[in-house]
Order: structure tokens, then C-alpha cells, then sequence
């Protein structure tokens, strides 16, 4: 069962095994994983629930928008945004949270970004989508940096760094797309020796 230890959290052989189904399958019922496990469909149910309570268990859905998918997004890249020195992580996390775009403009491009720190500077680390490479130069700099310039400052940013990426391979480490992926779930082949749960 879910024991905070400190700061962190400790889970036994019995949430890891209804850990294992979940990543296999998200949608999957308490029922399902109670027969496939052999545990007691309210043991499911409460650990589930405490897996949920305490941050350790997070849904996410992810449209794919790119190619095989809705092909509204067929460009991706990275975005390496690096702040200058003395702009600390807490006036960054403080000012993203009072960000009204943060609802709209950066919804519509940024598929993901991170919080991170390079040689001392604050940064954001950014996957921008876009329908071509050029899009995303357009959205990058006609409203993304506007919009942190605005909201960071106007010389907060020092250094702007870019990568265009492929397709992904792996995320949340055990969805390996070209791999074990197989109608939006991992496949029913896949081992669940296969499947990390720390």
C-alpha cells in the first residue's frame, strides 16, 4: 500500500501490479484489473484510489496530431529558452501561473515544456507544433516570445537554442511507439516484465 516516506512515496508487489495494467491500459476498470491481478476488487479500488490521491497515478490523453493521426501538426521542435543570470526558477513558476496566455497561445503550439537550468540560468525547454517548420519559426517569434518578453521582461531572455525533432520513439518510459504500441495501447504481446514501474 501508498506509505509516504519523507517526501517521497513507497508502493509494495501489489500496486505495482495494478501500476503494470494501468500503463498497459489507462481505460482498464478495477473489475478487469481485480481478475487479470487475483486481488479483491475493493483492494483494487483503494489502492487505485490512494495510487490517485498521492500524485503517483496521473491520466493524460494525447491526441496524435501528426502524421497517422489528424495531420494537423507535421513539424515539431525544441526550444531551449535561457533566462538571465539572477532570474530565479520561482519568479518564473509565479509568473507562468499569473500567465493569462498560458490558456490560449501557448495551448494551441506548445505540446509540452519544462522548467530546467543550464550553467546557472534559469530555462524553458519547449516542443513547439506547427504545420511546417516555418509555422513554427512564425508562432515562436510573432507570439511565444512576445508573450514571455511581456510577461518575464524585456531582457529577461539571453539565449534562444532550436532543434527540429522526428518522430518520437519513446515517452513516459515504457511506450515505445514503433515498437509495442498497437490501437492507442500497449500491446496485449508486450511482457509485463517489459513494463517499468520503478
Amino acid at each position: 500500500m501508498v506509505k509516504k516516506i519523507g517526501q517521497i512515496f513507497s508502493i509494495d508487489d501489489k500496486d505495482r501490479a495494478i501500476l503494470r495494467r494501468l500503463i498497459r491500459d489507462p481505460t482498464i476498470s478495477d473489475n478487469q484489473i481485480a481478475k487479470l491481478t487475483g486481488m479483491p476488487v475493493k483492494t483494487v479500488n483503494r489502492r487505485r484510489k490512494a495510487l490517485e490521491e498521492n500524485g503517483i497515478v496521473s491520466y493524460h490523453l494525447n491526441v496524435n496530431m501528426g502524421r497517422g493521426g489528424t495531420g494537423r501538426f507535421l513539424a515539431r521542435h525544441l526550444y531551449i529558452i535561457e533566462f538571465k543570470l539572477g532570474f530565479p526558477q520561482s519568479r518564473l513558476v509565479k509568473e507562468i501561473k499569473e500567465e493569462p496566455n498560458v490558456r490560449t497561445i501557448f495551448t494551441d503550439h506548445i505540446y509540452e515544456s519544462h522548467i530546467a537550468e543550464i550553467d546557472g540560468h534559469t530555462a524553458l525547454i519547449m516542443l513547439v507544433e506547427g504545420r511546417s517548420d516555418e509555422e513554427i519559426n512564425e508562432a515562436f517569434n510573432s507570439k511565444i516570445i512576445p508573450s514571455l518578453k511581456k510577461n518575464h521582461g524585456e531582457d529577461a531572455i539571453t539565449n534562444v537554442k532550436t532543434i527540429r525533432l522526428g518522430d518520437p520513439i519513446r515517452i513516459f518510459h515504457n511506450y515505445i511507439f514503433m515498437v509495442n504500441m498497437e490501437k492507442g495501447k500497449i500491446r496485449e504481446d508486450w511482457s509485463d516484465n517489459a513494463i517499468f514501474v520503478g
